[in-house]
């Protein structure tokens, strides 16, 4: 019996005459990055990686990993202190991997070594990097790569440079480049001590606006960033790259003024009128996805703590380091609410209309990722002994990949420890892999069309 297209395509024969279906593009990615988390945990279990004095469990490994991998931030030891420079070397690996993508990381080896990226390949790496087609994915990878590094090394060069008078010459370089690394992967770790992460730089303009410019480009997408490099532009861009830069910028601005005026007299009445703008700033960008603090987040009041969690279920760009729902499918939702309300049968944005399949694609994108903190949120109230706001914050920073925390992290019980790594895993593969296959999915021709009758709504 002969097979048709599609069934060559997608089944392989067995030695027993069985045929079956290889990995999806979808399970190759989960696999993928599931391999690398393993690897981690188990090179973070080499005694080695341990700092003198500490002992790493094998959940302690895995989180940390599962954290790194993910690009995530959230830690149940301190970086700085529990991890040797080894083990400090592992997790900047691993951040690496996670930022470039398992795949993409292979493809450099495989353009390196001079072997041919085949077609199925190279839909893993499309679906990895959240392209729409496979025309000229190579040359993106080339790209990112190149971009990643030149971007981190010179970042790196600048704290080098920073940190230099206050260290010395072999530290300084060492967190020179592990933070060049992780803020542009929107990592979120840090090797200064504590949970607090960078609360010694409230008001160091170099720090704060170099490592927010590092988060927001890491949070733009490749995609984004190679249409600038190539048109440098705003009015040629493609439809997508201006409206990430448009509601990333919205975003930003909003988030500062929100925060500078809600903890004026609270959280920054103590610095001055220069730290309060930067702090300002630097935690309206943070909630993309990068996990940085420059004040304790349980400084904050309970309105900018709820503030942040908005910010953080948002997120950043597709196919970027960040997380959450993305900001063009909440651009899309509030683009189609504002629709509504003007009574316009189309959604249009720069003067170009949007698939009506995009507007249900984005409440589906959504409704998934409330459902999940919602399970996510009451399962932690079960097994942790914390007020729900801190609870509450925790589920979304874990599920939107950003690394945020009130202080909950450390405290896991070993239940919710299991439950936040895998809260972080399907943070990063599912709405990557989600949207995508959300994207690309035919709609699927139905025998019967039922009679239509509306509901009432509201």
């Amino acid at each position: 019996m002969e097979l048709n297209g599609n069934e060559e395509n997608t089944r392989t024969l067995k030695p027993g005459g069985k045929r079956t279906r290889p990995l999806s593009t979808f399970q190759i990615l989960s696999l993928g990055l599931l391999s690398v988390i393993m690897l981690g945990t188990l090179l973070l279990l080499i005694p080695a990686a341990t700092a003198p004095g500490q002992e790493t469990d094998f959940l302690t490994a895995l989180f940390t990993a599962t954290s790194a991998a993910c690009l995530t931030g959230l830690v149940v030891v301190d970086t700085g202190t529990h991890w040797s420079i080894w083990g400090q070397a592992i997790v900047l690996f691993l951040i690496q991997v996670g930022g470039l993508g398992f795949m993409t990381v292979f493809s450099l080896f495989a353009i390196m070594l001079g072997r041919t990226i085949g077609f199925r390949e190279r839909l893993v790496i499309q679906q990895s990097l959240n392209q729409v087609t496979v025309e000229g994915i190579v040359r993106l990878v080339r790209y990112v790569a190149a971009f990643s590094f030149v971007l981190e090394g010179l970042f790196a060069i600048i704290l080098i440079a920073r940190f230099l008078p206050d260290m010395q010459v072999g530290q300084a370089i060492w967190y020179g480049v592990f933070h060049a690394v992780s803020a542009f992967n929107n990592a979120g770790f840090d090797l200064f001590g504590g949970f607090a992460s960078m609360t010694a730089f409230h008001s160091d303009p170099l720090i704060t606006l170099g490592v927010t410019t590092m988060v927001i480009l890491g949070g733009l997408g490749f995609t984004v960033l190679a249409d600038i490099h190539q048109h440098r532009n705003f009015r040629k861009l493609s439809l997508h790259s201006k409206l990430v830069l448009t509601v990333t910028g919205i975003l930003l601005a909003t988030g500062t003024v929100v925060i500078f005026i809600m903890e004026f007299n609270n959280a920054l009445r103590e610095l001055s009128p220069l730290g309060k703008v930067l702090a300002s700033y630097f935690h309206a960008v943070t909630p993309r996805s990068s996990g940085f603090t420059t004040i304790s987040m349980d400084e904050f009041a309970l309105s900018t703590q709820f503030f942040t969690i908005l910010l953080m279920l948002i997120g950043a760009g597709p196919g970027s380091m960040g997380g959450g729902i993305k900001v063009t499918t909440f651009a899309v939702l509030v683009l189609a609410v504002l629709a509504l309300a003007r009574n316009k049968e189309d959604v249009a944005v720069y003067n170009r209309r949007l698939p009506r399949e995009q507007v249900h694609k984005s409440l589906a994108i959504l409704l998934l990722a409330l459902t999940w903190i919602t399970i996510l949120t009451m399962l932690l109230t079960i097994t942790e002994k914390a007020d729900f706001m801190v609870i509450l914050f925790e589920a979304v920073s874990a599920s939107a990949i950003v690394g945020l925390s009130l202080g909950l992290t450390p405290e896991l019980s070993d239940p919710g420890k299991l439950m936040i790594i895998v809260s972080m895993f399907a943070g990063r593969i599912g709405p990557l892999t989600l949207a995508f296959a959300l994207a690309q999915q035919k709609r699927r021709k139905q025998g019967i069309r039922y009679p239509e009758e509306p509901l009432l709504l509201g």
